[in-house]
């Protein structure tokens, strides 16, 4: 039975909400954004078992584009369809693109950018936390057994020692499926090798990674700004340091559209606002020409996001039920939560530098586990204190 429009609007409403305050909230980069979305969708609303936001958080980690906006439009598609998908991403995208923009024209009108240095001192215990928290529950669903236990130990330090993510990622799945399909033959006397024990990670996706536009230097457009960020949402994997290298070599280094200043101002946005850290894309938009090139540039970079996940979404739960690519899944959910703990390490060591920022992530640690408060209030909360002692 078709379910009645005015309850699908109440799921639209409440979709639009929720992402809305995530957008607002979501300091600290993709490992903060999926811990908060772990805790709001996991522990508070229930709309989503551990085992299937795993499954979700796995899916993003394969395809191109920004992690936690694409698990944000996965949300979104599992809660209210189609209609969820645009709404989940659209209001997840849109207090930063917001936010950047109005930043963007004051650097443009002052040449520098707002003193945020304090705030984000304190925000930052508050976002170790909330990813400890979110590790926490998220690992006693996706270590099943000893053999993935170990698997995301090995993950962690390959990761460490400077492997590369992607294919961290692959080999992790390969290999639990190799183990998946050993077990299987084990158990059925006679049958042959299974064609997919041999798999092993591509180098040809990861190599492909980084591959760069035409060196030809090319004229301003408003057209070419569209393209060129189409193609980086289309094809870029990794971090914001990654993100950096591509702008570097096309927009600095071959077309001259800014210089380093600049573009070391850009993504410095990205990181200091919440939400998405693609808005980067937003901030060179608006420089290179005003609103209407930060809302191209927007809509540029984050297209591709929508329409990867509108092909995978429908193929996730069919994964799930073949006992190899779940044992796939599994794979790269473990592995998944390695990188995310191996991340969490390195942004402590940079947040946790005092006795002030020690005590406030382990007080809002224990808030988060002993009395599973809403993430937002302490984020408001450290933000509040920042702003109050600058």
């Amino acid at each position: 039975m078709p379910e009645p429009l005015p309850s699908k609007f109440k799921r639209w409403r409440e979709l639009a909400f929720v992402f809305l305050k995530l957008g607002t909230t979501a300091f600290g980069g993709p490992v903060a954004h999926i811990a908060m979305m772990e805790q709001e969708f996991v522990r508070r609303r229930h709309w989503l078992t551990h085992g299937e936001f795993l499954d979700l958080m796995g899916a993003v980690n394969l395809i191109p584009g920004p992690n936690s906006t694409e698990l944000a439009i996965f949300i979104g598609y599992r809660r209210a369809g189609w209609m969820g998908l645009l709404l989940a991403g659209v209001c997840f995208i849109l207090p930063a693109m917001v936010m950047v923009t109005g930043i963007a024209a004051v650097y443009v009108r002052y040449g520098s950018l707002p003193q945020v240095t304090r705030m984000l001192y304190w925000i930052k215990p508050v976002i170790i936390a909330i990813v400890l928290q979110a590790l926490w529950g998220l690992g006693r669903t996706a270590v099943k057994s000893w053999t993935l236990a170990l698997l995301g130990i090995a993950a962690a330090v390959v990761c460490i020692l400077g492997g590369n993510p992607l294919a961290v990622l692959f080999g992790s799945g390969a290999l639990m499926m190799s183990v998946q399909s050993a077990s299987a033959s084990r158990n059925r006397p006679g049958a042959g090798p299974s064609p997919v024990a041999g798999i092993a990670p591509s180098g040809a996706l990861a190599s492909g990674i980084g591959a760069s536009v035409a060196a030809a230097t090319a004229p301003f457009g408003l057209w070419p700004l569209f393209l060129f960020f189409l193609k980086i949402g289309s094809v870029l994997f990794g971090s914001g340091y990654v993100l950096l290298a591509f702008l570097q070599a096309d927009l600095v280094d071959r077309w001259h559209w800014l210089n380093s200043s600049q573009l070391l101002d850009a993504v410095a946005v990205g990181q200091i606002t919440p939400g998405p850290v693609f808005t980067t894309a937003t901030f060179i938009g608006y420089l290179l020409a005003g609103k209407k090139g930060a809302l191209i540039a927007t809509i540029g970079i984050f297209l591709p996001s929508f329409v990867l996940v509108a092909v995978s979404g429908p193929l996730i739960t069919r994964l799930r039920r073949w006992p190899l690519t779940g044992a796939f899944l599994d794979g790269v959910n473990v592995a998944s939560l390695a990188l995310m703990a191996v991340v969490t390490w390195r942004l402590g060591a940079s947040a946790l530098i005092d006795l002030p920022t020690v005590s406030l992530a382990l007080i809002s640690t224990f808030l988060l586990l002993r009395y599973r408060l809403n993430s937002a209030w302490l984020v408001f909360g450290s933000a509040g204190i920042g702003l109050l002692s600058q």
